[in-house]
């Protein structure tokens, strides 16, 4: 017997300055400036489903231990659910419905035919041994198996989870259904239907639109400096792919600090976090510095692609970059958006900067459904592609509008969620 419940959405009662009210807030802003009914805005504060589960998981040592999960499912007005789910000590069903909001939002930007959807468990997966990670998350597939499906919701990977999760959440599924369903999940190993190039598509969308705001505030790539906050996956794929640009990196940091080079650093000798668990080297030349020093060093770009919240409005007027790409979700807060826009320090959106992953999500769906595989390089050109009629989308909106690049992004994204609700309608 399965332990769902459904949560009714309304008994969500978000802090203030939680990812939730901070999506809600962001959708208020930009629902003004386009024709767009109040009931939509209302329904779109909204999720269309919270479920959430208890797991129960055997240890290694034959303890039983009982894990929550979530499932946030926000809106399918324009295809099935997409969204991660992570394996953090800190998820919540409030988390989950904010994230999930931003995914619609990122889908309708990027013009990909899915809706928003995030999840999670409750666990801190470094106190998991491997064994306990494949069985918690095949019984989290079996938990939410009349949730999620490939025409219903794809999951994909997030933190604290990665391609080996996906596959085994796949593979549970598939066995649940009796025939081998590979696109009930994206981000696997390409082994199992795996799409080339997912794992750096955030990084490389992010390195791509970074270049496309410098050409447009009149700078040289081969003359930019550029520092990036958080060298994971995100991270170092994004300063890795801007320094083959000519770019210089002159700082990169972890959890456990930065290393600054005034000269520019090497970024294919610096390993990443999934490369180096135990933080990110020192090369000759260069110092360590502290992740507060790496904010407010004087850059052309500053990248914050570690976690949420990290530019505030504590610090926002130590902030010297000239633009801010965020790489994370949600990086800057809103009172930090104000301090920075009063200083006409332009912040280019996470939902733009950072879609390469759910982008190649969709092609690695594309792919399961065809039952065919691409190849490298048209990943590579289809991304590229996807990338810049995004940016040319917002870009236009932003001078239409004379708004922020945030509120230029999302009103992209709601004039086109609004136009699909307005088709099809709502069921008396």
């Amino acid at each position: 017997m399965s332990s769902q419940q459904t949560i009714s959405p309304e008994s969500e009662k978000p802090s203030c300055g939680s990812t939730l009210e901070i999506a809600r807030q962001q959708l208020r802003e930009a629902a003004p400036h386009i024709e767009i009914e109040s009931g939509i805005i209302e329904r779109l504060q909204h999720p269309s489903r919270l479920v959430e589960v208890s797991i129960p998981l055997k240890r290694d040592n034959g303890e039983v231990d009982v894990f929550t999960g979530y499932r946030a499912q926000h809106d399918d007005s324009r295809g099935p659910y997409k969204g991660g789910i992570r394996y953090h000590e800190n998820v919540s069903s409030s988390e989950c419905v904010g994230l999930s909001m931003w995914m619609t939002w990122k889908c309708a930007l990027m013009d990909v035919p899915f809706g928003g959807a995030k999840g999670g468990i409750v666990v801190d997966p470094q106190e998991l041994t491997a064994s306990e990670r494949e069985r918690l998350t095949r019984r989290f597939a079996k938990e939410l198996h009349d949730e999620v499906g490939p025409n219903q919701d794809i999951i994909a990977p997030d933190v604290g989870t990665d391609a080996q999760t996906m596959s085994w959440f796949m593979d549970a599924y598939s066995v649940l259904e009796g025939e081998r369903v590979p696109n009930v999940a994206t981000g696997k190993p390409t082994t199992v239907g795996g799409s080339h190039g997912r794992e750096k598509a955030p990084g490389k969308s992010a390195s791509h639109i970074t270049r496309k705001a410098s050409q447009y505030y009149g700078k040289n790539i081969d003359q930019l400096t550029v520092a990036v906050q958080g060298y994971g996956s995100v991270g170092a794929n994004a300063a890795r792919t801007l320094d083959e640009c000519g770019a210089d990196i002159i700082a990169v940091s972890d959890v456990n600090g930065a290393v600054y080079d005034p000269q520019g650093l090497a970024t294919d000798e610096i390993p990443s976090r999934k490369e180096r668990p135990e933080g990110i080297t020192v090369p000759k030349r260069a110092e360590r510095i502290a992740n507060d020093e790496l904010l407010s060093l004087d850059v052309d770009v500053l990248i914050p692609a570690a976690v949420g919240n990290v530019i505030t409005q504590e610090n926002a007027d130590k902030v010297q970059a000239e633009i801010i790409v965020e790489g994370a979700n949600g990086p800057v807060t809103p009172t930090a958006d104000s301090v920075l826009c009063e200083r006409d320090i332009p912040v280019i959106p996470d939902i733009l900067a950072n879609a390469g992953g759910v982008t190649v999500s969709y092609f690695e769906w594309l792919q399961n459904t065809n039952r065919k595989q691409w190849s490298d390089d048209r990943v590579r050109t289809e991304l590229e592609s996807a990338m810049t009629r995004a940016w040319e989308d917002v870009r236009k909106a932003f001078e239409h509008f004379n708004v922020s690049w945030r509120e230029a992004a999302y009103i992209v994204g709601l004039e086109r969620i609004a136009q699909a609700k307005r088709d099809r309608g709502l069921w008396p």
